[in-house]
């Protein structure tokens, strides 16, 4: 019996510290882009938010996969933080100041927006 109740205290606290320290948690989202600077300043804004340990991002695709620590952050402020570097994503849009200080050649085609990226005289 004392060694039931031994096991099941281990049981119990071992399962308490897995949920302690949280997950790693990998999120897939859109990001618009267009080139290597995009990138770049994408990825740097990822990864400034605590708990983001990955973060890559594939100018062909538009995707971004992140790897996080789910007790530390959220996908919601991944994206927020790329958004406030004056890119789209999926849930966030960067406001128009922001998206007005990237470079030229950073400048995606936005919803609505007539006016695409050009890499004229850029090199990457």
């Amino acid at each position: 019996m004392k060694t039931k109740v031994v096991l099941s205290l281990i049981v119990v606290a071992m399962l308490s510290v897995t949920t302690a320290f949280g997950k790693d948690k990998t999120e897939k989202f859109k990001v618009y882009g267009n080139c290597g600077m995009c990138e770049n300043r994408i990825e740097k804004a990822a990864k400034s938010v605590d708990g983001v340990s990955t973060a890559d991002w594939d100018k062909e695709s538009k995707m971004m996969q992140v790897k996080f620590d789910d007790s530390k952050t959220d996908v919601h402020k991944v994206e927020m933080a790329i958004a406030k570097a004056g890119h789209d994503t999926q849930m966030h849009k960067a406001t128009d100041e922001a998206y007005n200080k990237l470079p030229g050649c950073c400048q995606y085609e936005r919803a609505g927006d007539k006016k695409s990226g050009s890499h004229n005289g850029h090199s990457h």
